[in-house]
């Protein structure tokens, strides 16, 4: 049996917009099953974009109680219920997504052309005004548990390389171990809370929660890029990123590997938790990629087979080796939006679709997914009780004195109430 004590729990969210309520609703469930709160049973949280939402917010610490969360699943499934609306308003950006099918059949002027190209975006400030309501001042430095938020920094002149003479001898190359580095760069945005002295200690950069998630959440063609300013404790200077949306190069393969394992201690075991917004991957047949052509492949009348390839390549090349390495510690709960989408409680593979029928329907998705799964959940929920039980024993970890007060206070009430 799995020792509690040697036990570390890493969380990975998925990205995917309003997709991000399937994670939540079944978060919520884990919370009601455990009696806990997601920080208080997880040691690292990763994911991108609405991932980012939902980990950032699961680990920020109550104000008047900063040894607590300040909210529980269940909050956050009430703010995407509620914001969703405003963040993604109907009827006013949808057209991007036919732009260039309308284009090859000439129909869109070339002045609406033009409008779309420049300003082809939801606002941003409706999702920063959310986001600050969500997170208000907190800093990353913050976060109750491990936190890692993921992004793609465009700039690449902002990046710190290390300058090597060339082949000539005379003209300095920017390289990076012998690999040219002078472009864009994937950036983990990381508050890594200690559990082993073994390991050493990680620089927190001095971030907001509301910029690097912002940065996080800003998906190509969605949202313009998110530039803000940031720096490291005791460095001089400060570090200027042009940030768009980690589902770009992030999955959970990518993040074992590139952001969660280093930090890993090595007497312990990995259980690794995936919670999916819902596979997209299409299947496509060789006589609709060759009648594609140039741009059928990035059209999304035809679902956008180029890009959906891009999202998805990395992680089926990894996915492999990455569950051999973590075996029967892997707890996976996701599935395919492709397969029984024409049933009439189907769910939209859009994640700007915020509206109510939507919403109600992801939530049929988040109940199929547990009910398919419910043996495996049940033996999660049992594995990570396991863990709070061993920590009440010992009165330490992330049960504090004022939690047990609690605790043998509602028990006294519920002795009460049966005599």
């Amino acid at each position: 049996m799995m020792n509690p004590d040697k036990t570390f729990v890493a969380l990975f969210t998925y990205g995917g917009g309003m997709r991000g309520l399937v994670p939540a609703h079944i978060m919520s469930k884990i919370e009601d099953a455990t009696g806990l709160r997601m920080a208080e049973m997880v040691d690292i949280f990763a994911g991108p974009s609405t991932g980012a939402i939902l980990n950032a917010a699961l680990t920020r610490r109550h104000p008047d109680h900063p040894e607590m969360p300040l909210y529980k699943a269940r909050h956050l499934v009430k703010f995407y219920e509620r914001e969703g609306i405003h963040i993604f308003p109907p009827d006013q950006f949808r057209d991007f997504r036919g732009i260039l099918h309308d284009f090859n059949n000439r129909t869109l002027k070339l002045s609406q052309l033009n409008w779309l190209c420049r300003h082809g975006h939801y606002d941003p400030e409706n999702l920063g005004k959310a986001l600050k309501a969500l997170y208000g001042d907190a800093k990353l430095e913050e976060s109750l548990s491990s936190l890692i938020i993921p992004a793609y920094n465009i700039d690449g002149e902002q990046l710190e390389v290390a300058e090597e003479k060339d082949e000539t001898g005379d003209t300095p190359a920017c390289t990076v171990n012998n690999i040219m580095d002078e472009g864009g760069h994937a950036v983990w945005f990381k508050n890594i809370r200690q559990h082993n002295s073994e390991l050493q200690p990680s620089a927190t950069l001095d971030v907001s929660l509301y910029d690097a998630v912002m940065a996080s959440c800003a998906a190509p063609t969605y949202f313009p890029c998110h530039h803000f300013s940031a720096s490291y404790p005791g460095e001089p200077g400060r570090l200027s990123y042009s940030a768009i949306d980690g589902v770009i190069f992030d999955n959970p393969c990518i993040s074992y590997l590139g952001a969660i394992r280093r930090h890993i201690p090595k007497d312990h075991n990995l259980v690794m938790v995936i919670l999916g917004t819902g596979y997209t991957n299409r299947s496509i047949k060789k006589e609709d990629w060759n009648r594609y052509g140039s741009l059928g492949v990035v059209d999304p009348v035809n679902d956008l087979p180029l890009i959906n390839i891009f999202f998805h390549a990395s992680e089926s090349a990894l996915m492999d080796s990455f569950a051999e390495e973590v075996g029967d510690n892997l707890y996976i709960f996701n599935k395919s939006m492709v397969h029984g989408a024409s049933h009439p409680h189907a769910p939209s593979a859009q994640i700007d679709d915020a509206s109510p029928e939507n919403l109600k329907n992801l939530h049929y998705f988040a109940e199929e997914i547990y009910e398919e799964n419910k043996a495996k959940f049940d033996a999660l929920c049992h594995l990570l009780s396991c863990r709070r039980d061993r920590r009440r024993e010992e009165g330490c970890g992330t049960v504090s004195k004022r939690r047990k007060s609690v605790y043998s206070f509602f028990q006294g009430r519920k002795k009460n109430d049966k005599k």
